[in-house]
């Protein structure tokens, strides 16, 4: 049976997102709440834990999990970040977008994309996930709540706790947060490649990737 924290969407209460940390910390599974859906989220690296999230979600080894990141500063700890890609994250973190970008030696090899040893990196704008970031100290190892045979990501949390309650060691309700996953971006390319459409402004952001171009 998980343990079910209702928190406030924009001023969580700290107490119980020190608790969800503590089950990351243990080895459990989380599921949170971003800024575009709801995320499973365990411990970076964990080997156990990932598997989890795997078996939960149906997905096979080639699926890509994402580093959710506090800020800039951390996502160059675990990615590289040229001055292209540096002035693209500074314009569009905090916000619902997943970048592809080079792994550092930081990341697990199992969490790198085999042939070109990238990993997905967001920096979500929502206080729920910002608050834990910053009382665990490191990223945390995400995937989208997309459960096997449904369409859209899971996003109301009674629904949630009803079908993972058995499953997840804690769920973080902070009401429905949407159920349009983040859009995807390639920065591994002269120009930026958009690799899902998803929430956020693509739009200003095809506009950058033109004037990048010329």
């Amino acid at each position: 049976m998980s343990q079910f924290f209702q928190v406030h969407p924009e001023n969580p209460q700290l107490r119980l997102i020190r608790r969800a940390v503590d089950v990351i910390r243990d080895g459990g599974l989380v599921v949170y709440p971003t800024d575009s859906c709801y995320a499973l989220g365990c411990q970076i690296g964990d080997k156990a834990a990932m598997e989890r999230i795997r078996r939960i979600r149906k997905a096979d080894k080639s699926h890509h999990f994402t580093l959710v990141c506090r800020d800039l500063s951390e996502i160059a700890t675990y990615a590289r970040v040229d001055n292209r890609a540096y002035r693209l994250l500074r314009a569009h973190t905090p916000g619902p977008y997943t970048f592809i970008l080079r792994a550092t030696s930081e990341v697990p090899n199992r969490l790198r994309n085999p042939r070109r040893k990238t990993i997905g990196i967001r920096v979500p704008d929502h206080a729920v996930p910002q608050l834990m970031l910053t009382e665990l100290g490191e990223p945390i190892m995400s995937s989208t709540l997309t459960m096997p045979g449904d369409e859209y990501p899971l996003s109301d949390p009674v629904e949630i706790r009803e079908r993972l309650e058995h499953q997840v060691e804690a769920i973080i309700d902070a009401g429905s947060c949407g159920m349009e996953p983040s859009s995807i971006i390639d920065l591994g390319h002269s120009v930026a490649q958009i690799i899902r459409r998803g929430k956020g402004d693509l739009r200003a952001f095809e506009a950058s990737d033109r004037s990048l171009a010329s």
